[in-house]
């Protein structure tokens, strides 16, 4: 992939993903898709769109750095202190590596990304 600038198209085409565990997905949709823009050689950062039929999952610790922008859809994150924060299209918003996190998709989430690891 070229490291020069580029537009970030948030309907590209899709390539099946399997991130999320067959039990975890909450309707009979188990969609899931993810198309990556840019990555690095090392892979340690990683630019893509991802979506996502509706999903609940208890993360221990998030794998990655992670800011990501919703487009379309909506997902509810609840902490580990317990408090919980809802975020929409448009919404903008950060995930530290290690972070313990309930992670639920309450309406087909399609997300740009960025990560770090």
């Amino acid at each position: 992939m070229s490291q020069e600038t580029f537009r970030i198209d948030p309907a590209p085409p899709m390539q099946a993903s399997s991130l999320t565990a067959t039990e975890a997905f909450t309707t009979d949709d188990r969609s899931e898709g993810n198309h990556t823009h840019f990555e690095t050689a090392d892979e340690s950062i990683s630019v893509g769109t991802w979506e996502c039929a509706p999903c609940r999952e208890v993360v221990a610790s998030w794998p990655v750095h992670e800011m990501m922008t919703v487009v379309e859809g909506a997902v509810t994150l609840t902490h580990e202190d317990g408090r919980s924060e809802s975020f929409g299209p448009g919404d903008t918003f950060y995930i530290a590596k290690g972070q313990h996190v309930v992670w639920e998709i309450t309406e087909k989430l399609r997300k740009m990304y960025m990560i770090v690891t």
